[in-house]
């Protein structure tokens, strides 16, 4: 079963999620579905005392934490 929801977005936000669904050849609902289930993972882990963040690949080593999700 699907949801239909309807946003309401500022322009801003909306060009950058348009460029990148022309960028990434993908449609900006599938951008807003992933970028759903990344804040629900990012509660998930913080329940579990767990950080969110951005890791260098050769190194393994946390660039950047994000906070405030």
């Amino acid at each position: 079963m699907t949801v239909r929801l309807n946003l309401l977005l500022s322009e801003d936000l909306n060009n950058e999620i348009e460029q990148m669904a022309s960028r990434g050849h993908t449609s900006k609902s599938e951008i807003i579905r992933k970028a759903l289930q990344l804040f629900l993972a990012a509660q998930e882990g913080k329940s579990r005392g767990l950080t969110l963040g951005l890791v260098e690949p050769e190194t393994r080593i946390m660039q950047t934490e994000i906070i405030g999700l």
